[in-house]
């Protein structure tokens, strides 16, 4: 067992850290602000290989491990954030479930506009009634002939207004062993946009649409049975959440630290206060153990498919002390951290959407019962028995 980096992922390390400093640090934190897509971000990160280095030689990408991909988005998001987000399109998100999924005619029409940097994609999961109840999704799709009929909503989706594709997750008949996904291009007949709107941390999604939406049968990805299959590839896009929100939480420590050391009360460096010491401490432990359980969870979903277990508990513990670290920087930095001429108050609402986007730490602690007991643990309200009338 050894809990260092190779001198390989080293070197990556350190070329992804210069890159990201020499490419992205001029314009991070502004693209929020001024309701851009890092577009040329993309690019670069295409023309470095970074857009599918996770996904394998055929399919475009580098073949590169899971962890390799970690380390790198960690580089990415402490510079940049929103071009860490570009880096998520083209390695943990919906990108994983099209590779993994998906014909070889399709895949070959729609990863090379995604792994060129020009266009994106996410998952269409989450519906108005169907969030972490996710088995309650109400989206139908039926085929007839050579094409699928797809009709219902979604809501919550990562680059909702500017995504070229969606893998909309639906029922094809009517119990939850129907489920599956297809992919759904913009632009699609019947298929719709909403209004673009803004999440708390700047961030803009959209409603999608569908009102008998025709799309090619061979877009199918999973025609049934899914949601075992799409949880697997679901896993890894939550550990791209886990590793950005881990990155965001360091970044906001290193500032921190910087500002203890630097910054003067009462004739002595905030540094000096044995307050202050102790939170430093406390999260300097958050974040190295948080990095242990996420450094695990991919080393080992590198050998096979993800854990269930090993992701669940990496993406509550650091979704949940990701923000605790947060808030204790903008409380050592103080008014400076509150402000928004300073990153630690963006940080601290983009960390915060993560401990709900992606399964929630509630919900993944509900899954690490189950794994822990062996058990299935229904949310949902008992059956009447026959005879019996709950009120």
């Amino acid at each position: 067992m050894d809990f260092t980096l190779s001198k390989e992922q080293e070197d990556l390390k350190k070329w992804a850290r210069d890159l990201a400093r020499e490419k992205f640090s001029a314009k991070a934190y502004t693209w929020v602000k001024n309701n851009e897509v890092p577009w040329e971000n993309a690019k670069i990160l295409a023309d470095h290989g970074l857009m599918g280095m996770t996904l394998s030689e055929e399919d475009g990408g580098a073949g590169s491990s899971l962890l390799d991909a970690i380390i790198v988005m960690e580089e990415i998001a402490k510079v940049c954030p929103n071009t860490a987000d570009m880096f998520q399109v083209g390695n943990f998100g919906a990108i994983r479930q099209l590779a993994a999924y998906g014909s070889r005619e399709l895949k070959d029409r729609v990863l090379p506009s995604i792994l060129s940097g020009e266009k994106l994609i996410s998952v269409a999961m989450s519906e108005p009634n169907a969030g972490s109840a996710v088995t309650d999704l109400a989206t139908k799709a039926r085929i007839e002939g050579d094409k699928v009929i797809i009709n219902g909503s979604k809501v919550f989706n990562t680059h909702g207004p500017h995504n070229s594709y969606y893998v909309v997750w639906v029922r094809f008949g009517e119990g939850v062993s129907s489920s599956g996904a297809v992919l759904v291009e913009r632009g699609a007949p019947g298929f719709t946009v909403g209004k673009t709107e803004t999440h708390m941390s700047g961030e803009e999604h959209c409603a999608l649409y569908f009102e008998d939406c025709e799309v090619p049968v061979g877009n199918i990805l999973v025609p049934d049975n899914g949601f075992k299959r799409l949880f697997t590839m679901f896993n890894i896009e939550r550990m791209g959440n886990t590793s950005r929100s881990l990155a965001l939480a360091q970044s906001a420590f290193d500032i921190a630290v910087e500002h203890a050391k630097e910054r003067h009360q009462f004739g002595r460096p905030l540094a000096e206060f044995q307050g202050i010491q102790w939170k430093v401490a406390e999260m300097k432990m958050k974040l190295d153990a948080g990095r242990l359980l996420l450094y695990r969870a991919a080393t080992n979903a590198d050998k096979g498919a993800p854990s269930p277990l090993e992701s669940s508990m990496a993406k509550c513990y650091i979704n949940t002390t990701a923000f605790e670290v947060a808030s204790e920087a903008m409380q050592i930095m103080g008014g400076y951290g509150f402000s928004t001429d300073y990153p630690i108050e963006y940080i601290f609402r983009r960390i915060r959407g993560w401990m709900i986007a992606g399964g929630t730490p509630e919900m993944m602690k509900n899954k690490i019962a189950e794994e822990v007991f062996g058990m299935r643990f229904s949310q949902r309200p008992p059956k009447p028995q026959k005879g019996e009338v709950y009120s």
